[in-house]
């Protein structure tokens, strides 16, 4: 990374009372609130009218990514309970091939109460329900390689289903309920993988889209597994002293093929998908330098790169390597962190929810709008929105 000044943490940091916080979903999606910051204006009204607020014939990224029951409620052979939270697939290494196994397979995970489980198997703490077990395989920098069995011809994403509870955050200070299996989730979910929600999408029904269709704006599917790494605080003063987590992505050459050669404005839907087009440029980039597939990004690789192309040029440069490749789709994995001063390439409307405090979500969308993210959080304080994962929406216009 370039040498830079400090970013201050304080500087991102806004007072959200508990009671801002929603604790349940609405009982319909697209009654939340929406609050639209446009040419520096702040107006407001209901998510099911975005479609009237969006350009016609344009394009809306959505991450199809389905949240797994990554929680599992464990027992040792001693009576201790021991929490596993799956965070990602060690062998196989691949989501797809992980979930469709039907043998033992490998996750990367984090584990509570993990001094008490000094060896042997884990027992599901409910036995009547799965015949699932966990082994410890190794520990390193905190996370643990748990080795998962089970009887049965039954495959890994089944037992999920069955054993495991919907990680719903933590700062909704509850156990996961009924509710959760099916609003913790959008309705376009498809690809499973993710531990928290794209939760942007979580306002979007059927009707949405119809009345989006109906406009000629058409959707666009990627995949971006969202980690637990989202929840992950910042606690260094100097922002560019954080660790970003990676988040593992993918998205079809047909897509690419779209993003690269269309001339339709391009919507995101989240900072999961935000995060996701970014990094496809960057990747598209070091992938036309190096004239070889480049799968992964680092942090802050992005600053040491000074590219004069634009992100359709980028993209179309991934597209003809992907085609040499005989590739039908593009995986790769970022670590990427945006914060203020980042220059966007992909996109200049943000559909996002109301974010934590000095959260890494929060800072990108300071870097998309500016200093008048203070603005709109006040605006959106002062008139009583709901904030964070079930709370209401934003439409953001970058100037």
């Amino acid at each position: 990374m370039q040498d830079k000044g400090p970013l201050l943490l304080s500087n991102f940091l806004y007072q959200l009372p508990d009671s801002f916080i929603a604790k349940y979903p609405l009982p319909v999606r697209d009654n939340s609130r929406l609050l639209q910051y446009k040419n520096g204006e702040i107006t407001e009204g209901f998510f099911k009218d975005i479609p009237a607020l969006l350009p016609s014939d344009s394009n809306l990224a959505i991450n199809n990514s389905q949240v797994i029951h990554a929680r599992l409620l464990f027992r040792t052979e001693n009576n201790a309970p021991v929490e596993i939270f799956c965070l990602s697939p060690h062998d196989p290494a691949d989501y797809e091939k992980s979930f469709s196994s039907g043998s033992p397979v490998s996750w990367y995970c984090m584990a509570g109460n993990l001094k008490k489980w000094k060896k042997g198997q884990l027992l599901l703490e409910s036995p009547g329900q799965e015949d699932l077990k966990a082994e410890k395989v190794s520990i390193n920098a905190g996370k643990v390689i748990v080795r998962f069995t089970w009887k049965g011809n039954r495959t890994f994403a089944e037992m999920l289903d069955n054993a495991g509870v919907v990680p719903i955050p933590p700062y909704l200070n509850r156990d996961a309920e009924m509710v959760d299996n099916e609003r913790y989730q959008t309705v376009y979910a498809r690809n499973e993988g993710s531990v928290a929600a794209p939760t942007a999408g979580l306002h979007f029904t059927p009707d949405t889209f119809r009345k989006l269709g109906h406009k000629g704006i058409r959707t666009l599917e990627l995949t971006l597994h969202v980690g637990a790494g989202t929840f992950q605080p910042i606690k260094d003063r100097n922002i560019y002293n954080h660790e970003m987590h990676a988040e593992w992505f993918t998205i079809s050459t047909d897509t690419l093929k779209r993003l690269a050669f269309g001339e339709n404005p391009l919507i995101a839907t989240g900072t999961t998908t935000l995060r996701t087009l970014e990094s496809l440029y960057w990747l598209s980039v070091l992938s036309a330098r190096k004239k070889e597939i480049v799968s992964h990004l680092n942090q802050w690789e992005y600053m040491n790169i000074h590219p004069e192309v634009t992100f359709r040029e980028a993209l179309s440069e991934l597209v003809s390597l992907m085609e040499k490749h005989d590739a039908d789709r593009f995986s790769a994995s970022t670590s990427m962190m945006i914060v203020p001063g980042y220059d966007f390439r992909s996109v200049d409307i943000l559909i996002t929810n109301f974010h934590q405090p000095m959260s890494t979500l929060l800072l990108l969308v300071a870097a998309f709008i500016g200093d008048d993210w203070k603005r709109v959080y006040d605006y959106a304080l002062c008139k009583g929105f709901r904030f964070l994962s079930y709370g209401d929406s934003s439409l953001l216009f970058r100037t």
